[in-house]
């Protein structure tokens, strides 16, 4: 499957360069997606989020600017640029920009 992400291939490229910042809006750029997994670049503009949900497979959050709120289970974890995070299959979770940030989220499904 393409995902219009040739041009990423074989180069060496800023990651935060990838996906801009629109106000009031979450922006999000599938750099990888195949059968075994994905992985998303997504920015949040402040005050931005995703509500609870639950997803099938472990999910890899690695906060590349700014600052989140993420929450597993209703817990509650301030995660900030550098720090990355594991929501775990099948538990409901939930992500707010306490600032805007960027993540890039990795789900492998296999």
């Amino acid at each position: 499957m393409s995902t219009g992400n040739e041009t990423l291939a074989g180069r060496a490229i800023g990651m935060s360069e990838l996906a801009q910042y629109q106000p009031g809006s979450v922006v999000s750029r599938t750099l990888i997606d195949k059968k075994i997994g994905t992985i998303t670049l997504f920015a949040f503009d402040e005050g931005q989020g995703l509500s609870e949900h639950t997803a099938p497979y472990d999910a890899f959050v690695q906060i590349v600017d700014g600052v989140a709120d993420i929450t597993i289970d209703g817990q509650v974890h301030r995660v900030a640029a550098g720090q990355m995070i594991i929501m775990p299959a099948d538990r409901p979770h939930a992500l707010r920009a306490v600032e805007r940030f960027k993540m890039l989220l990795v789900m492998i499904r296999a």
